[in-house]
């Protein structure tokens, strides 16, 4: 595992924050392998060696470190990922039983769920499509874990992965996408929003002109 030890001064900025920048790191040990690693899991700590943080390091990206958890007592490993996949679709269960085959909902947002650079949308409810997007080290890199995890707290057979590729990019991943377990969603969908209905594209998230 990384340490990655904050400048001294530094510390009080990071607390409830859940980005680390280059500036704020005085130093990072480890093993080369793993710094080099988009999403290795690290400890921060003070420049006095105080436990600060677990963190998803990456040294390709300007945000060099995303918060996991400011508890020393919580690692980061497969239960993590499920508990807070599984809190996240808890608190939207209501609005998924509800879902229509034409609605879009968004379950998953990132530092809101504790997952950050996850985003997650619901189309066409429990039997529709997962449409995911790791746009940070961290979750990619958990990303099988996140993907069962999302499958079993919702019950959906069809889960696909989208790209942006700018945020991709930006922290180094590989440009990828496609159908993670089951099968690709459609290339056009039909929304309605208040009241006006557009075309989306699922795989890529463009929207069509209004119809």
């Amino acid at each position: 595992m990384l340490i990655i030890t904050i400048k001294q001064g530094k510390e009080k900025s990071l607390l409830g924050q859940s980005w680390i920048y280059a500036s704020a790191i005085d130093k990072v040990e480890g093993k080369p392998q793993e710094k080099m690693k988009p999403g290795s899991t690290a400890i921060v700590q003070s420049s006095s060696r105080q436990f600060i943080a677990r963190a998803a390091y990456n040294s390709k990206s300007q945000i060099r470190a995303r918060i996991w958890s400011f508890r020393e007592d919580e690692p980061v490993d497969h239960a993590l990922i499920k508990r807070r996949v599984k809190a996240a679709i808890e608190k939207r269960l209501p609005a998924i039983k509800k879902a229509g085959e034409n609605q879009l909902l968004t379950l998953i947002k990132g530092e809101d769920e504790g997952l950050p650079g996850l985003v997650v949308q619901l189309f066409g409810g429990v039997q529709g499509y997962l449409i995911c997007e790791f746009n940070a080290g961290g979750v990619d890199a958990w990303k099988v874990a996140i993907v069962q995890s999302l499958m079993a707290s919702t019950g959906c057979p069809n889960v696909y992965e989208r790209c942006d590729e700018l945020l991709r990019k930006g922290e180094g991943l590989p440009l990828i996408d496609g159908a993670l377990a089951g099968e690709e969603p459609p290339d056009e969908v039909m929304l309605t929003d208040n009241g006006v209905r557009y075309a989306l594209d699922l795989k890529t998230g463009h929207k069509s002109k209004f119809r």
